[in-house]
């Protein structure tokens, strides 16, 4: 990869394993060994819950956060949904979109396009997740289905 031209970004999420007291923790303890370099940009997407505590534990450092998922709808009757603009006024500077488990639950290509459209609207970074389901891979053609 060429730096010059590519940032590379690492990226987490914990999905549904923290709560918001025990992102603060988490956060105040990761702040203490992140690397003083500048090469790359670190993310760390949360659980809704999780937004605002991880937002104000990471204010002071080049940390972004971000969202484990997003709807594509600016508003309107989707319970338990968030819309890429609640994130964006949550803190939020980056969202997951695709994630593997989210398409095990029926999320489609279509449906991704779509959030990634309504983030890149936000200005949110979408973190669009790609790949290949197992036997996809043990067929060989991983390459093929990903482009």
């Amino acid at each position: 990869m060429n730096r010059k031209y590519r940032k590379t970004v690492i990226a987490a999420n914990w999905k549904m394993n923290k709560t918001p007291s025990e992102t603060k923790v988490f956060m105040t303890e990761f702040k203490n060994i992140l690397p003083k370099g500048r090469w790359c940009d670190i993310c760390i997407c949360v659980p809704a819950v999780c937004i605002p505590a991880a937002v104000r534990a990471m204010r002071e450092t080049r940390v972004g956060i971000g969202a484990e998922n997003c709807n594509p709808n600016p508003s309107g009757a989707y319970t338990g949904e968030i819309a890429t603009n609640m994130l964006v006024d949550a803190g939020c500077k980056y969202v997951i979109i695709g994630h593997s488990e989210r398409r095990a639950m029926g999320e489609t290509d279509a449906d991704v396009n779509a959030k990634v459209l309504a983030a890149l609207e936000a200005g949110l970074i979408p973190i669009m997740c790609c790949g290949e389901t197992l036997q996809q891979r043990e067929a060989g053609i991983t390459a093929e289905h990903i482009t």
